[in-house]
């Protein structure tokens, strides 16, 4: 992943059918101190269509709602981590509610991260520190270091 303090600006690809949470997202991006473009899809249809069509010019992170109509997060992390072109793309889920069963799921099949949607002067923090998390270390983490919250900020 690019360098977040460096001046090429990362390459966001935030997947979101909510309307509101995409604004919210953006928002929140603009308040974090890294330069970034952020392209938005509405589902996980138009996330793969996208993808497909850009693999010369993947994004350097996927922010991936779970809960989206015509194909959902789990489905879309499926087949990201499946195709050799996209397999690399650090993807972050964002979800409001994660039992463990589905949380050992999505880490097993290569989820780097997992947000839980918050409020908005959280999401800020949130995005940011994903964002830190991932120049660290760009691979995926221990399972233990998989569900990120505030209290590790």
């Amino acid at each position: 992943m690019k360098s977040i303090s460096s001046n090429v600006p990362l390459n966001i690809l935030l997947a979101d059918d909510d309307k509101d949470d995409r604004y919210f997202f953006e928002k929140a991006l603009r308040s974090v101190p890294i330069q970034a473009l952020l392209t938005t899809v509405n589902d996980g249809a138009q996330l793969m269509k996208y993808l497909f069509a850009n693999t010369d010019n993947l994004p350097d992170v996927l922010f991936l709602d779970n809960n989206m109509p015509r194909k959902n997060g789990a489905e879309c992390l499926v087949e990201i981590k499946r195709d050799e072109k996209l397999k690399k793309i650090p993807v972050i889920i964002c979800s409001t509610s994660l039992g463990d069963d589905f949380a050992n799921e999505l880490y097993d099949n290569g989820a780097h991260y997992y947000l839980h949607k918050c409020d908005f002067p959280e999401l800020i923090k949130c995005i940011q520190m994903a964002l830190e998390f991932l120049e660290k270390n760009p691979y995926q983490p221990a399972r233990g270091k998989f569900m990120l919250n505030l209290q590790e900020v």
